[in-house]
């Protein structure tokens, strides 16, 4: 299933389906199919420019980003905080060690912040290695460097790192929950990302208190033309473009009780 998963979405995010589009229209064009082949080259070409020259990606970001919104405090007795993996550049650690973080790094940062203020409070990593080799390091082994360098005592630590996926975020994480007899857990990740990770945590019966981070737009931005970032407009589209079908492909198989959690 993961593996399938990685494989269908290489090919279903956007730069990707404007690539297998084309394709697709000169072989019909090449066949003599002309109607086939206009359309197909017309629908590449709309998909282009919404992908990098609109704000259509970042529009349907923020909507993921404004559905949870986070809590004013936190209980002074937290037991436990949760982080999501995603957020070490894990092959670059392999490669050159240190600590090397990447755009996501606010699910560590405020992880940290929120250990330092609820110091009675475990910390549960949960991230494995989700490259397609399987030889790396994943974000709940490399934490052990991260929090201790911050005077985080490591028996604070509980690490999960076999998951690879959201779903497996959540199932591997409550299995360590009961072991450890936590509950009522703060759940760190992206902003973006909460909803669905909020939903599947809903759904194996686990009471979480979202603190999402990592917000990546305004909150304030609508539909328009935008050619001053095409590159960045096309990573926006592509993180939303994952994370709308990841909440559709886990409401139809039964994972999360609705589409679109709040």
């Amino acid at each position: 299933m993961f593996l399938a998963s990685k494989l269908l979405w290489l090919l279903a995010q956007p730069l990707s389906l404007i690539f297998i589009l084309l394709i697709l229209s000169f072989i019909f064009g090449a066949a003599g199919f002309q109607r086939l082949y206009g359309f197909l080259s017309g629908l590449a070409a709309t998909l282009f420019f919404f992908t990098l020259f609109t704000s259509t990606g970042a529009v349907m970001l923020q909507g993921l980003e404004s559905r949870i919104a986070r809590p004013a405090s936190l209980p002074a007795n937290l037991s436990c905080i949760i982080i999501l993996g995603g957020s070490f550049e894990n092959e670059v650690i392999g490669a050159r060690g240190g600590i090397e973080f990447n755009q996501a790094a606010d699910r560590f940062i405020e992880g940290l912040k929120l250990a330092q203020s609820h110091p009675a409070a475990r910390i549960l990593v949960s991230g494995g290695d989700g490259s397609f080799s399987g030889k790396y390091e994943g974000d709940a082994q490399a934490a052990e460097t991260f929090f201790p360098t911050f005077g985080i005592a490591p028996e604070r630590l509980i690490r999960e790192d076999q998951s690879r996926t959201t779903f497996e975020n959540a199932a591997n994480t409550k299995q360590l929950l009961e072991a450890n007899g936590l509950s009522d857990c703060v759940l760190i990740t992206s902003a973006f990302h909460m909803p669905r990770s909020v939903g599947l945590f809903r759904k194996l019966g686990i009471a979480v208190i979202p603190w999402p981070v990592d917000y990546r737009t305004s909150g304030e931005l609508t539909l328009s033309p935008d050619f001053s970032q095409p590159s960045l407009n096309a990573q926006l589209t592509t993180t939303a473009m994952r994370e709308w079908t990841g909440l559709i492909a886990y409401y139809i198989s039964g994972r999360t009780h609705v589409l679109f959690p709040q």
